[in-house]
């Protein structure tokens, strides 16, 4: 019998070892923490125009650019990097598409072209981060810090500094349309995420971005291009961040260039970092890090709602994900699992 149970025992033990578990123990939790306060909160509802309505779909929508810039934070942490401007390429990417749409016609032709633009720019100032990092040699951090700190500037060089308000049917819908009751931005967010996990585990892209995180000289010693390999990863980051900006921005058709995509930054690293993806490079979890990204739209949604004030929002996140990275840590549970293990050897020796 014993045999029998370990079996189901043994894939449970395995299934908790995966990283990205915890999060969605943790999303559950707090759901379940919301549900309680108020047992409506999952509720949801057909609205006046025909669309669902609730939390739940509010949180998923929330959760789509953060979704989109972690996906590129993951692959350019599991280089043994980070990209810090992925917030200011956002803001780029917004004043981009407004200033071009404020003058075009209202169009879905328009709409791709200023898609387009996006990618054009964002990708080019990706570039410059990959450039940075591979030719150049700077640190990733500096690198990204440097185009963190200048990407606003020049959001507001472009709207001349003024929040910019443009209007395009397909844009607006991309961002609050619905398909099958679902947001659109974030079936388009999930699709990003199923494609690029595709592309990096279905092919050889994914081991080489691992191998030059794990030991850059025994890939260059393999045949590995590591240039052409951050190059790739940083674009890719910075097209990533643009859809994020564009989707961000088109929800209410206005960019903020001070506010769009503001310390968003930070919440990839972190919903990347709860997903399992290793900061020391040569590890990362596409699956986990849009896991994360959900967690901590759930969680923001959760401050809100629980009422917590603005001033101690940020330190009750900081517990929830402390608490969650320390769960997720197997040298914790190994100390937990110890002590439980001494406690009947203690009881043994009192007996005696």
């Amino acid at each position: 019998m014993n045999e029998h149970a370990r079996g189901p025992l043994d894939a449970l033990k395995s299934i908790m070892k995966r990283q990205y578990i915890w999060g969605i123990v943790a999303i559950a939790l707090l759901l379940l923490i919301n549900v309680i306060k108020d047992p409506t909160y999952l509720a949801i509802s057909v609205g006046h125009n025909g669309h669902l309505v609730g939390n739940g779909i509010d949180i998923l929508r929330s959760a789509a650019p953060v979704m989109m810039i972690a996906v590129g934070m993951c692959l350019v942490v599991a280089t043994k990097g980070i990209d810090l401007s992925v917030g200011s390429l956002m803001a780029v990417a917004g004043a981009v598409a407004m200033e071009f749409l404020r003058s075009a016609p209202n169009t879905p032709g328009a709409a791709f072209a200023a898609l387009g633009l996006v990618i054009v720019v964002t990708g080019a100032l990706g570039a410059i981060n990959g450039i940075l990092v591979s030719v150049v040699g700077l640190q990733p951090f500096i690198s990204t810090l440097v185009l963190m700190l200048a990407g606003r500037g020049l959001a507001k060089v472009i709207t001349g500094g003024q929040n910019t308000s443009a209007s395009n049917d397909l844009f607006r819908w991309f961002a609050n349309g619905y398909v099958f009751g679902v947001p659109v931005v974030f079936v388009l967010a999930l699709a990003i995420v199923i494609i690029v996990g595709l592309v990096v585990r279905r092919s050889a892209l994914g081991l080489m971005i691992e191998a030059i995180g794990m030991d850059p000289k025994a890939a260059r010693l393999a045949g590995i291009n590591r240039r052409a390999l951050l190059l790739t990863v940083y674009i890719a980051g910075g097209v990533l961040a643009g859809f994020a900006g564009v989707f961000a921005t088109a929800t209410v058709m206005t960019v903020d260039v001070s506010r769009t995509g503001y310390l968003l930054e930070l919440d990839a690293i972190l919903a990347v970092v709860i997903g399992g993806t290793s900061l020391a490079g040569g590890k990362f979890n596409i699956t986990g890090a849009a896991i994360g990204a959900v967690l901590i739209a759930t969680l923001d949604k959760t401050v809100v709602f629980l009422g917590v004030s603005s001033s101690a929002s940020p330190a009750f996140k900081a517990i929830v994900i402390v608490a969650l990275v320390l769960l997720q840590s197997e040298r914790v549970r190994r100390m937990f699992r110890q002590r439980r293990a001494a406690r009947p050897a203690k009881r043994e020796v009192v007996a005696a």
